[in-house]
């Protein structure tokens, strides 16, 4: 089917004589697509444009005609005919697109829950978009994980099932196949809580992993020459570190000597990394040891040397991707601050939308990675506020525990109602590190610190990601700061509301800078730094309290060096006391009129140094305790 009509263009042509397409061919991220034409009344009255879906003509009533075409998965060639009194004027021009959308069924698993019954329905799903079919077979199966689910019918569009005996979350997908043999599969999540079965919204909640998540970015180059072979090849390590999500930074096609930003296709892995089967091999082997595996998306821009963009540098408004683009009034390509590479895409272009939704969803369906830290949210969202929620929904149809983690504050609500899981500890300045004023100011450390607490954790607020490292924070900590700080501050980030992360080898103290050349890691533990990291990350894992979004902040004295709040009793978990010296000298703190009663009534533990304890509690100079109740405490404040 196409539709022409008349359409006032810009006055560019691609092709010679009467009639002529408005930019050249290329790629394809839709399978519609608008044909802009210049023609010459005089010489035609009548243009016919033919696709392999279906051809029109239409009468030029001007020198501008446009013609939808319907295209299918892969190559397709449009031509167009001016026609005079019925007799063809000159040859025919052609034009060639190539459709990168994978054409089949869509899959869509609901749920519904009733008292005694779970009903899994697909009623949603839809043939395909491009080649129409219908569905003919509906396949049904548990997804790994969970205690087996009975009752799954072989061929059947809706399922009632009993709810599982377990308390957990459930993952159940379906698989879609139409009558020409095409299939799509999608996942649908539940949970049972106190034995009863609860749909899961996938636009708002997540699943419970990442609540216990400790993220370690990786930068494959890093970890040795082999890239993800040699990634691979410290699993172990990481595992036994307490580490449960590993962050790849870009693994996609960048030019030579990039760190991976300027993304020159989003759909092939970068040089020097590996190859495919060196990926696959390392997601397969940290899901082996428990291990989550996400990776850094680029969803703001490309390179100036993609070709996508080299073709609108090149061609103008002749190219088919110029309005990939975002641009100035006068017509310039747009960027960042200095990032004159790196071009802005134009989110308000629905092929610009398609073509990021189907490179995420390539690494999940060929890949089985478990999420995305996007970098830069922020820019789509300035251009296009609603392709976030748009694209989580897409995603979490795949893949509904997919962890989903902004480059952007969490301070603005808007990336935790509109897509994501989490976004960054960030004060409300693009990029600013909301510990920075804290660590680089004139001393007070642990005021300053309290404000920047009481500015973050709010009650019922986004989940928080938590650093003292990554990619952008420049020289590390541990250079700017010393040893004895960074062991007080990875305390902190470890005891606080949030998901907290390390970056490649803070766990030995590495002193490198990103985007400046430096050789592999060298894994020796200089400062005994690992063992330190393990032991809190072990604590966080063992006791829900500090995992929880509760804490509230006590005046214990020195406000000054002195940094404490109260993790609230979480379960069967008690409460916990985290005390932290920032200064240079040692503390003696009394709790007689500071201490949580149920401290004062039973009494505690020092879960780090395991030693018990009266009203006086000391703290060497840069030192911490952890103390652990021996009974709840209701109340707190949420993050």
């Amino acid at each position: 089917m196409i539709a022409l009509t008349v359409a006032l263009l810009p006055a560019t042509g691609v092709g010679a004589g009467p009639v002529a397409f408005g930019t050249s061919g290329g790629d394809a991220w839709a399978f519609e697509k608008k044909i802009d034409l210049t023609v010459s009344p005089a010489a035609c009255d009548e243009v016919e444009v033919i696709s392999p879906r279906g051809q029109a003509s239409a009468r030029p009533k001007s020198d501008r005609l446009s013609a939808r075409v319907l295209l299918n998965e892969g190559a397709n060639r449009i031509s167009a005919q001016c026609r005079k009194a019925g007799i063809p004027q000159g040859a025919a021009i052609e034009q060639d697109w190539l459709v990168r959308l994978r054409d089949g069924p869509v899959a869509r698993a609901g749920i519904r829950v009733a008292p005694g019954e779970i009903l899994l329905d697909a009623g949603a799903s839809e043939p395909a978009p491009g080649r129409n079919a219908p569905i003919e077979r509906y396949a049904w199966r548990v997804r790994s994980g969970g205690d087996p689910l009975s009752g799954l019918p072989a061929d059947t569009a809706t399922v009632v099932l009993p709810p599982p005996g377990s308390d957990g979350e459930y993952f159940v997908t379906l698989r879609v196949t139409d009558s020409i043999g095409r299939s799509d599969e999608s996942t649908i999540m539940f949970r049972v809580r106190g034995g009863r079965p609860e749909a899961i919204d996938p636009a708002r909640e997540h699943a419970a992993w990442i609540d216990r998540a400790v993220i370690y970015g990786v930068e494959p180059r890093l970890f040795g020459p082999r890239g993800f072979a040699d990634v691979t090849a410290r699993l172990d390590a990481l595992a036994g570190l307490g580490i449960t999500t590993l962050w790849l930074t870009p693994v996609t096609a960048a030019p030579p000597g990039d760190f991976g930003y300027a993304v020159t296709d989003h759909f092939r892995l970068g040089e020097g990394l590996g190859d495919g089967a060196a990926l696959h091999e390392l997601i397969a082997q940290a899901h082996a040891r428990g291990l989550r595996v996400i990776l850094d998306f680029v969803a703001n821009h490309l390179s100036e040397q993609h070709p996508y963009f080299a073709d609108a540098a090149a061609n103008d408004r002749a190219s088919p991707y110029f309005e990939f683009f975002e641009r100035a009034p006068d017509g310039t390509a747009r960027h960042y601050f200095d990032w004159n590479n790196l071009e802005n895409l134009n989110y308000g272009t629905p092929e610009v939308q398609r073509m990021m939704i189907e490179a995420c969803a390539r690494w999940v369906r060929d890949y089985d990675v478990d999420g995305f830290r996007v970098d830069a949210a922020w820019g789509p969202r300035q251009r296009e506020p609603g392709f976030w929620p748009r694209w989580r929904a897409e995603l979490k149809r795949i893949k509904p525990d997919l962890l989903l983690l902004a480059e952007a504050s969490a301070r603005d609500d808007y990336y935790d109602a509109n897509g994501f899981d989490a976004a960054y500890d960030w004060t409300e300045k693009l990029g600013q590190w909301a510990w920075q004023d804290a660590f680089d100011g004139n001393g007070q450390i642990a005021r300053r610190l309290r404000t920047a607490l009481d500015e973050t954790i709010r009650p019922a607020g986004p989940l928080i990601f938590r650093f003292l490292n990554n990619n952008d924070t420049g020289k590390r900590f541990i250079a700017r700061h010393g040893a004895p700080l960074t062991r007080v501050a990875a305390t902190m980030l470890l005891t606080l509301p949030g998901i907290p992360g390390l970056y490649s080898g803070d766990e030995v103290g590495a002193a490198f800078e990103p985007y400046r050349p430096t050789g592999p890691i060298a894994w020796d533990d200089i400062h005994g730094l690992r063992d330190w990291y393990a032991r809190l990350i072990a604590l966080r894992a063992r006791h829900a309290s500090l995992r929880s979004g509760e804490y509230r902040l006590l005046d214990v004295g020195s406000p000054e060096q002195i940094l404490a709040y109260v993790r609230p009793a979480t379960g069967d978990d008690p409460a916990m006391l985290v005390l932290l010296n920032f200064g240079s000298e040692a503390a003696n703190i009394s709790l007689t009129d500071k201490l949580p009663q149920e401290f004062l009534k039973h009494g505690w533990t020092d879960v780090l140094h395991q030693d018990q304890g009266g009203m006086t509690v000391g703290l060497p100079a840069y030192g911490v305790r952890i103390l652990r109740a021996r009974s709840g405490m209701p109340g707190g404040r949420r993050q």
